[in-house]
């Protein structure tokens, strides 16, 4: 749990070298480690570092219900977004224990999408689904009368119906090995523009809620920076027991949980602030939303104990302009999922993972995905890169640790106070998360231009016009969208959902410049972002990245399933690191025959 300790260190954080070595090969970089990816932690680490990977993923998690609550007319109804976060904790255990154990396999925590953010609410915002006026006052707004859940109701079961079936695709593309093909043509001019345009968009949104009360916003922001940027390699002493006796070890608290600990420091000086009535009561003032009394009703309507299951808000129903709106979103994130696999193989000191891990891996989110639609979530599911951070600073790759978080938000997600509790956040609170998050998204969209030649001027306008253009448009679309109808219904919901996402529409004219425009496949940064390493098949990587149980290797190896794109390859097994393939030249005549004098060379 800690990257550096005092002179007598916990004896299981000891690094690679001074550990036993066990019968499982090393990669170079994981003589680091204190926990390889096949190493199993003592059953007491795994509950630590289990509970805070949980903690690292907690604000992406809780935020996208919160992000999609004023959507679902569920912006003064507190209590379904606490089963909405509950719920979200109870599927992204599911998917997390999935994606170990049968998808990449690597130590990667799963979670909701900020990828399907954009496409919802372009969705959301159709003449049909947008919420009426009086949901929009707290005090017309009865949470228990019948209208007023239907109202939200519906629109939830029509964002699982169309998720549901967008996941079908990513599914597809993942199982069938299409992924990479893709990949072929995609590259950093289309990503750029279309993560960046992930967040951009919201900015009205988030600073409304941040608007609420700038005070405590400015402080959640200024907290976050501190924590984050200034503190970050400072070392907090944390006691520790080891060896028989009680010691010091060092923790870098502040890297770890820079949000988290933002978050409840803000938090509780709205607490002092409405004890002290120093924030006003009146619902109608400037910084009532910044109290937290405003919403602690919600902690006693909320049961202890609450079990999600598919289809608890109904039936679900389909809408084809949902469904592209959505795919759209689902092809952002495999590509940012492809990355983080990477990232995480390089991190825990294991190969890169070979391409049936990539497609399985893709593939298992997809059915991540098709679980987070039936049990309601109005979200998908992904790959975490936050966590993948966590393990660079807690050196402890162990793929037990994650299953360890998996089971952790499963529980979580069976606690109904839990999901209350996030629910009840300050509104000004989340708003300044949201600005530092949305901003570090936006970056990271940006920050995939470093593969290209930006002093080309072919890139400068491919990225520059895709970018401009996936403000403008979806902008006027949004204000006049009575030009776009054709008099066919549901060809005008598409259109109006497409081209109101504003990642949709700068990724789309990036992916079509970059291709159109001539230019080199270095100029264009296809040659650095393509670069797919073929993996030398030995005993490790079968033995991380192979099905468990020896699925592929010992059983189900017929001829019909090596032939699968995402099963595990029989002849990785048989070669051990090191060992070389032999290649033997015959000279021939005419008729294809060897030459018995001939002399044979061997390579």
């Amino acid at each position: 749990m800690n990257s550096a300790t005092s002179s007598c260190e916990h004896p299981d954080l000891l690094s690679g070298d001074d550990r036993k070595e066990d019968d499982h090969p090393r990669s170079p970089s994981s003589n680091q480690l204190a926990y390889h990816i096949l190493d199993i932690p003592p059953w007491y680490l795994c509950i630590l570092l289990g509970t805070q990977h949980f903690l690292t993923a907690l604000g992406g998690l809780v935020a996208v219900p919160l992000i999609l609550a004023k959507g679902l007319c569920l912006q003064h109804d507190p209590l379904t977004q606490g089963y909405l976060i509950s719920t979200m904790f109870f599927v992204s255990g599911i998917c997390t224990l999935l994606q170990v154990f049968f998808g990449v396999r690597l130590p990667i925590l799963q979670g909701g999408t900020f990828s399907l953010i954009a496409p919802t609410l372009a969705m959301l915002s159709l003449p049909a689904w947008k919420c009426p006026e009086w949901t929009f006052n707290a005090s017309q707004v009865n949470t228990s009368s019948p209208e007023f859940t239907e109202e939200w109701q519906r629109r939830l079961r029509e964002l699982q119906g169309v998720i549901m079936v967008a996941s079908c695709f990513q599914m597809l593309v993942g199982f069938s090995g299409l992924i990479g093909y893709l990949l072929r043509f995609i590259g950093p001019l289309t990503i750029a523009p279309t993560i960046s345009l992930l967040a951009l968009p919201l900015f009205s949104s988030v600073g409304d809620d941040a608007g609420a009360h700038w005070g405590i916003a400015a402080l959640t922001i200024f907290l976050i920076l501190l924590f984050s940027q200034y503190l970050k390699n400072v070392a907090v002493p944390v006691p520790t027991y080891g060896r028989g006796k009680c010691h010091t070890s060092k923790f870098y608290l502040f890297q770890v949980f820079p949000v988290l600990l933002a978050l409840c420091l803000a938090w509780f000086l709205c607490f002092v602030l409405t004890v002290t009535d120093t924030l006003p009561s009146a619902p109608t003032a400037y910084g009532y939303l910044a109290r937290t009394d405003t919403r602690v009703h919600v902690l006693n309507q909320a049961p202890w104990f609450r079990f999600p299951y598919p289809g608890q808000w109904g039936r679900p129903t389909i809408s084809l302009a949902g469904v592209f709106g959505i795919i759209a979103g689902l092809i952002s994130s495999m590509v940012e999922s492809i990355g983080d696999y990477y990232a995480c193989a390089r991190l825990v000191g294991a190969p890169p993972p070979p391409k049936h891990a990539i497609n399985r891996g893709i593939g298992i989110e997809g059915l991540g995905t098709l679980l987070s639609g039936a049990w309601g979530t109005g979200n998908g599911t992904t790959s975490y890169s936050e966590n993948i951070g966590a393990l660079g600073i807690t050196r402890v790759g162990s793929r037990v640790v994650i299953v360890t978080s998996g089971c952790v938000l499963l529980l979580m997600g069976l606690f109904g106070k839990i999901g209350a509790v996030f629910a009840t956040i300050p509104t000004p609170v989340i708003g300044g998360m949201f600005l530092v998050m949305f901003g570090v998204i936006t970056a990271v969209g940006i920050s995939n231009l470093q593969y290209a030649n930006m002093n080309s001027s072919r890139n400068l306008f491919v990225f520059g016009f895709s970018l401009y253009c996936g403000l403008a448009i979806p902008n006027w679309v949004n204000k006049n969208p009575e030009r776009l109808q054709t008099g066919i219904h549901q060809l005008d919901q598409v259109t109006q959902v497409l081209l109101t996402t504003s990642m949709f529409v700068g990724g789309f004219l990036g992916f079509l410049l970059d291709n159109t425009i001539p230019g080199s496949l270095e100029e264009r940064g296809l040659m650095a972002w393509n670069q797919i390493h073929e993996v030398e098949e030995t005993t490790e990587v079968l033995e991380i990245y192979g099905l468990p149980c020896g699925i592929g290797t010992k059983s189900c190896t017929t001829s019909w399933t090596q032939s699968l794109p995402f099963w595990p390859r029989l002849e990785c097994g048989r070669k051990r690191k090191g060992e070389v393939s032999q290649l033997t030249l015959y000279s021939q005549d005419s008729s294809g025959k060897h030459l018995n004098s001939a002399t044979e060379t061997r390579m």
